[in-house]
């Protein structure tokens, strides 16, 4: 609902298996309606709300319906009024208006309820919200085709139907929905002085049938050809029966013939589904050989029990007196039940033939290798088909794992020095244990030559089918006590051991324990205060970040800062780079040609005490000129298009590196990613918002730049890692994944409750976005042209001059093609369009939406187009030309979920739409008035927003849009007294001011 008022409250109960819809209304008191409820809604409201047409709104006397009353009135449910609960409250007969309602109109209103779809100022009950769970589990039998033909006896009359049958879990929920039934969707009287008293489960199965019932004719309705449709006469009973089960409704057939088809139909059903409808299910449990019997061919027996459906924990030998005791008490034949169940598993399980043969109903035996083929492969199955299973508790718990333990000592001529460097050498002696048992190399080596899927080790069952055994004695004998260095350890410490594995390394040198705490996550960080020199506050959360990438910094490890866009990867880097300015040579720092001069400014601003270079342009430094330069800076600036093409970056030593937007090197075999990961750095790091953008490969690029060969090599990934996740689906090797990279990744995430606390409501933010080489020659070329009629233009001439000149200067900042108007070409011509790109991919990928304004509505249409081919996804722009019917199906579908990005003419939409599904505004071009822009990202930040709303103000360093900028914020009694609406106050500044503010600024010029 959009926040209309709520005009009416649906709820529904059931009638002879249908829905019975009535409502509560404050306007009842205009509806000609003789029902005493004093809220009661009419049938005509009822069936207006509901969109019904006549034909649909079934006229039905209804009895009345059974509310908690008090004082005269029934309780509150929904509408203002209504008594409040009170100990005196008792069941009352209220007469209502209802629409029952056909299953087809049932099934959509379920559907727009679970949906969140009613109309405005329609809201659901709790009765009604129920029946739309119910809809779900129709739905979810009908999909897993949990269905029998049936032929139910009506009178004189039988009909056609379709059945539920609950097999397996669905007995679960089954029971689950009936408990939690809500008395009103049981509360239709039967004509009599007392409240109903039907079971919930009465009328929950009445329901559901009436659901399946439709939801498969609908089915198999659109697959008749329209002549079998219309067929009248059939050959048989058999096939009129048949046909009836495809029409869309019940089909009615005559009594005569009927009947004994009806018996028939009974007979089949009984011998399908004895094994499922009944209070017992037949359960098997496999038992281990005696303590004497590990050497028997057959030593391992599944034995077979009758186990309860509503207490599992009561299971009791199926051949024994008492289950055919606990299935006569209700009305199963014990023999009949017995043989039809073990009768549909023995299509599971082969070796119960024998057994049926035999008619024996203890259970049967099997060696070690059918033993696990039933753990393995059978169990599951029957499991799933809904049999109990019951296994041995060393299986159930993931089976007596093996773990490889090595021991990490420091060499002797180590041990007195002080705390431990990578290159440090630590002495390894590798141990292994199967459940807990120690054992030699000598008895792995035998468990191989063994060859059995299972093996006993010491009395214990353990699991050798994968070969886990086999390659646990090539891993030892491979090592055995070696010497490495300390690196290798922390490698082995951080990284997933082999799923067939459980490698952990332990110590008792302190040192070694402390660096592998900390690199688990266990320990705390050192609670390093913010550097000196550090303008503004770390948030919290950002001070943790600094304080991680100092950790890792101190260790010579990588790491990839990979919190949400808008978190503050800029300024936690800052401050790391600020505490280790210059210790070991400058930073390096490299970016998209789009964010350098956003970089610039921000080290500006929060630590204006490192010294900066940026490395760009036709004018910049190179070979010794540039080392010149680079070894009296903290931070060298730089593009990932330069990186790869000076060599001598490359070859210069840099006290560290640091890749911004890192997903920039996500394939490995560009150049750029070569040639970031041949820099030679001290220490290295990579900050980007999404760490795997189109699939987990990108991991593995980022993480060779962080720390080479953590992830082994591309191949050994690709097995490893890769093939198995987007081929297979393997969610175990996304987990042995994460846990590889988890110590060298810090990610947060905005809706993360430790993270929002430490955000305000609302934060802006600019953006600051290079030129490219065409619009800086376009810029000044129309500065050229502004001077010439500067000279000549006076009062109102003067003032049209100006603003012809800012706005075709705005237009040569959004676009080249946008100030040439020649439907030229978009990609690569503009660093603004480029930078929004890069971070409307981010927040799409992230799940997030976002409004992008702009007044120009050409650039919105050229926005829209460019946006959605790199996205990929459709795009929404909303200006004056489209009309209040479009513009309404444009917020609802973004309010929905049906877009992420809506592009908005400022014009159009800086007022009066509500669309707070968006958590990110970028304002693409500026209007030079706060209380605008203001106003348009009030769309988003405003009541029944719940998210944080980021807004991103995107400006073109070096030109008059980051100067009009920086007067606006440091001039702010002006920005709110004097700046009116537009840009009219840039007209009233001398020439030469006007000058200075729309000058090409160094920084801009390429």
């Amino acid at each position: 609902m959009s926040g209309a008022p709520v005009v009416i409250v649906l709820h529904a109960g059931e009638i002879e298996g249908k829905l019975a819809v009535w409502g509560e209304s404050p306007r009842n008191g205009k509806a000609k309606l003789k029902a005493k409820h004093p809220f009661a809604a009419s049938r005509h409201e009822i069936g207006d709300a509901l969109k019904l047409r006549a034909t649909d709104r079934t006229r039905r006397p209804v009895a009345g319906i059974w509310l908690p009353s008090s004082g005269g009135r029934p309780l509150a449910s929904g509408m203002a009024g209504g008594s409040e609960p009170s100990s005196r409250a008792s069941l009352r007969q209220w007469d209502v208006g209802a629409v029952v309602i056909p299953p087809e109109i049932a099934v959509r209103l379920l559907s727009e309820v679970r949906d969140g779809a009613l109309p405005d100022g329609v809201a659901a009950g709790p009765d009604l919200s129920y029946w739309s769970d119910v809809l779900r589990f129709a739905a979810s039998m009908v999909a897993r085709q949990q269905i029998l033909p049936d032929l139910e006896e009506r009178e004189s009359w039988y009909r056609s139907a379709w059945r539920p049958v609950l097999a397996g879990r669905d007995h679960e929920r089954f029971a689950a929905l009936a408990k939690r039934m809500p008395p009103a969707a049981r509360a239709f009287g039967d004509g009599s002085k007392s409240p109903p008293k039907t079971p919930p489960a009465e009328h929950l199965m009445r329901v559901l049938s009436t659901l399946v019932d439709h939801m498969v004719r609908s089915a198999a309705h659109a697959d008749l050809s329209a002549g079998y449709a219309r067929r009248r006469r059939f050959d048989s009973m058999h096939d009129a029966w048949l046909h009836g089960l495809r029409m869309p409704d019940r089909s009615l057939l005559a009594h005569a013939g009927a009947g004994e088809l009806a018996a028939s139909v009974r007979e089949w059903q009984r011998t399908v589904s004895i094994a499922h409808d009944s209070p017992f299910r037949l359960c098997f449990r496999l038992e281990e050989p005696g303590r004497g019997a590990a050497a028997s061919a057959r030593a391992w027996f599944v034995r077979y029990l009758i186990q309860s459906r509503s207490d599992p924990s009561l299971v009791v030998e199926a051949g024994k007196k008492r289950a055919a005791a606990a299935l006569g008490k209700h009305g199963l034949h014990a023999k009949e039940f017995l043989l039809t169940s073990l009768g549909q598993a023995s299509g599971i399980v082969g070796e119960m033939s024998g057994m049926l043969a035999r008619r024996d109903l203890d259970g049967h035996s099997l060696d070690v290798a059918g033993a696990y083929k039933f753990l393995s492969e059978e169990a599951p199955v029957l499991e799933q088909l809904g049999y109990g299973i019951i296994l041995p508790s060393w299986w159930v718990g993931g089976g007596a794992k093996t773990r490889v333990t090595a021991h990490a000592s420091v060499a002797p001529k180590l041990r007195a020095a002080g705390a431990l460097s990578l290159d440090s050498v630590v002495r390894f002696d590798w141990r292994i244990s199967v459940g807990g048992q120690k054992i030699t190399l000598k008895e792995m080596q035998r468990l191989v030559k063994a060859k059995t899927p299972l093996v006993s080790v010491r009395g214990q069952w353990v699991e050798t089918g994968s070969g886990e055994i086999r390659r646990a004695v090539d891993f030892l004998t491979k090592r055995s006590k070696a010497t490495l260095r300390s690196s290798v350890m922390m490698e082995f410490g951080a990284r997933p051991s082999p799923e067939w594995l459980d490698v952990k390394v332990t110590s008792s040198d302190d040192r070694i324990e402390d660096m592998m705490e900390k690199l688990r996550g266990n320990e705390a960080m050192e609670k390093l205060p913010q550097p000196d020199g550090f303008r503004g506050k770390l948030r919290p959360y950002q001070l943790r970040g600094y304080r991680w990438l100092a950790f890792l910094q101190g260790l010579g490890l990588g790491g990839c800062l990979a919190d949400d866009m808008g978190l503050g990867k800029t300024v936690q880097a800052l401050a790391m780079i600020l505490r280790y300015a210059r210790a070991e040579g400058p930073v390096l720092l490299v970016c998209p040609t789009s964010v350098m001069g956003n970089w610039s400014k921000e080290a500006a601003r929060f630590a204006p005490g490192l010294k900066t270079a940026v490395h760009h342009g036709a004018g910049r430094k190179k070979g010794r000129a540039f080392a010149k330069e680079a070894a009296g800076c903290d931070m060298v600036i730089t593009s990932y298009a330069l990186l790869h093409r000076d060599e001598f970056i490359r070859k210069a030593r840099w006290g560290g590196a640091i890749l911004d937007e890192a997903q920039n090197v996500k394939n490995s075999e560009t150049k750029q990613s070569r040639a970031a990961r041949s820099l030679n750095a001290g220490f290295r790091f990579a900050l980007t918002g999404t760490p795997v953008e189109n699939n987990v490969g990108d991991l593995w690029s980022i993480m060779e730049f962080l720390n080479p060969k953590l992830l082994g090599t591309q191949a050994e990934f690709k097995h490893n890692f890769f093939v198995p996740i987007h081929a297979g689906g393997d969610g175990a090797a996304a987990g042995r994944l994460k846990k590889a990279v988890g110590p060298f990744m810090l990610r947060r995430l905005k809706t993360d409750k430790s993270i929002i606390s430490d955000l305000p409501k609302k934060m802006e933010m600019n953006v600051y976005c290079s030129l490219t080489k065409e619009q800086a020659s376009l810029y000044a070329s129309v500065l050229e042209d502004l001077d010439k009629k500067l000279r000549s233009a006076e009062g109102i001439g003067r003032k049209g001059v100006i603003l012809a000149v800012l706005s075709k200067l705005k237009q040569v900042c959004n676009h080249p093609a946008h100030f040439l108007k020649d439907r030229s070409a978009v990609p690569g011509r503009s660093g603004k369009l480029e930078r929004l790109t890069e971070m409307l991919e981010e927040v799409v990928g992230s799940g997030e939406r976002a409004l992008v304004f702009t007044q120009f509505v050409e650039m919105g249409e050229m926005l829209k187009s460019h946006i959605q081919e790199k996205l990929g996804r459709e795009v929404l722009f909303l200006h004056g030309g489209v009309t209040k019917r479009q513009r309404d199906r444009m917020v609802e579908r973004f309010q929905g979920g049906g877009c992420s990005v809506f592009v908005v003419s400022l014009k159009a939409g800086g007022t009066g739409l509500n669309l707070t599904s968006a958590s990110h505004v970028f304002h693409f071009d500026r209007w030079w008035n706060p209380a605008v822009e203001n106003q348009a990202t009030d769309r988003a930040f405003r009541i029944g927003q719940k998210r944080n709303v980021h807004v991103y103000k995107m400006i073109c360093a070096g030109t008059m849009e980051e100067r009009i900028d920086e007067l606006i914020r440091d001039k702010k009694r002006i920005s709110e007294k004097v700046v009116g609406s537009g840009e009219g106050w840039l007209t009233r500044l001398s020439d030469n001011g006007i000058r200075q503010i729309l000058a090409l600024g160094r920084e801009a010029k390429i």
